[in-house]
């Protein structure tokens, strides 16, 4: 027989109920746990009549609360069916420092992480508030009820927090998906702007030098037509001159 996985909740030898040729039954070693009953549907104990109950009633009675709250596990071997209760033995001060021991064995071999988020540690200390649940209700009923009602609590609250843990990462990877796709826009918009930044300086080089080659051309056009302009004027007035020689020389008479 496959044992199912070591707990730190503590069970009584597994009996074997049934065997079944038909191989309906789950694969060699799979181990099923009959679902937990809700707080409301477990039967609650009523009060003691009287002084004189028997405590086999009571034990009885304390034994169907108990597997109510913490159901026996099922499992197969080849055809046959093993079904593994919770145990109903009371338990000593000695059996608590072990269930301590056992448990900072466990988190140690499992390598559990001291702090932050760590399943294996949840684990283990869910097993362990399971047998303290088993220990409290079989020397009183009311209180393991209640302990179950407290444990409901924390894993309803756990389940919330991870579901909000989920969302949130859910929600910062589509945050980042988003920014990374903004950031390739980013990317090749930048790199759209600097090609035209650079087809932009380049018109502006060729448009500096056809200004300049104009201002050259314009210079030498200017300095040429200067230089006719200073020639003519120095003709004329050496013409004028001449002309007003001749003019002075007819004009005096002759002695």
């Amino acid at each position: 027989m496959i044992p199912p996985a070591d707990s730190l909740l503590k069970y009584d030898t597994p009996v074997l109920v049934k065997t079944s040729s038909g191989g309906k039954y789950p694969k060699v070693g799979q181990v099923r746990v009959i679902p937990q009953q809700s707080t409301d549907s477990i039967p609650i104990p009523p009060l003691p009549k009287s002084k004189t109950a028997s405590s086999e009633g009571n034990k009885l009675e304390n034994e169907e609360i108990l597997n109510a709250i913490l159901p026996p596990r099922e499992w197969t071997e080849g055809n046959q069916l093993w079904v593994q209760k919770v145990s109903s033995a009371p338990c000593i001060r000695a059996d608590i420092i072990h269930l301590e021991e056992k448990l900072d064995t466990k988190l140690e071999q499992r390598q559990a992480r001291h702090t932050g988020i760590c399943p294996i540690r949840r684990e283990l200390y869910s097993q362990c508030f399971d047998e303290i649940i088993r220990q409290v209700t079989i020397i009183c009923a009311e209180r393991g009820l209640l302990l179950l009602r407290v444990r409901d609590e924390i894993n309803m609250t756990i389940a919330t927090y991870q579901t909000l843990y989920e969302s949130s990462i859910a929600f910062g990877m589509r945050k980042a998906l988003q920014a990374e796709q903004g950031k390739v826009d980013v990317e090749k918009r930048i790199e759209y702007l600097e090609e035209e930044k650079q087809e932009l300086l380049k018109q502006l080089d060729e448009q500096k030098a056809r200004c300049d080659a104009i201002e050259k051309r314009e210079k030498e056009k200017r300095q040429v037509e200067e230089r006719k302009d200073n020639e003519e004027i120095q003709f004329l007035k050496k013409t004028n001159h001449q002309l007003k020689t001749q003019l002075e020389g007819m004009i005096t008479p002759k002695k």
